[in-house]
């Protein structure tokens, strides 16, 4: 897919609280920089990310989605990350189904003193999706003639 030399993939980051959003504020405040237009949601645990919250997220126009929970076997609710993971490819599945690329999603894992990889993780993310171009559901969506409205159709 060609995309436009100025394409930069809107991503959005759903976030574990106690651990990835702690080491995406590390990243941040070492000065590891990744993508600004990586947009970081706080979630209590990534277990509360239900696979609807991945594809509307695509549905809305990010390019990419990126779930980043605490390390194996270290959550702070037990098993939310495991959980979280199985949905991630669950959702990456369903994109194969319909045509769309599973690298879309992905999940990573980190702990809060993390930054420095979370700040990798977020740029590999970036390039992943940079690579496959515009979400393509977000393209036909802006494409899409506009709907009349019933108010339009009585007037």
């Amino acid at each position: 897919m060609t995309q436009s030399p100025e394409f930069e993939p809107q991503i959005v980051a759903f976030c574990c609280l106690h651990c990835a959003y702690a080491a995406a504020d590390l990243a941040g405040g070492s000065r590891c920089g990744y993508p600004s237009s990586i947009k970081i949601v706080a979630v209590p645990c990534t277990g509360r990310v239900d696979s609807l919250h991945l594809v509307k997220a695509l549905e809305d126009g990010a390019d990419g989605v990126m779930v980043a929970g605490c390390l194996p076997g270290r959550c702070h609710f037990q098993t939310g990350n495991l959980h979280a993971n199985q949905r991630v490819e669950h959702v990456r599945h369903l994109l194969e189904e319909i045509g769309l690329e599973a690298d879309r999603v992905r999940m990573i894992n980190v702990s809060a003193g993390m930054g420095v990889q979370f700040a990798e993780r977020a740029k590999e993310m970036a390039e992943t999706i940079t690579a496959l171009g515009p979400n393509p559901l977000h393209v036909r969506k802006a494409k899409a003639p506009p709907r009349e409205t019933a108010m339009e159709e009585t007037n």
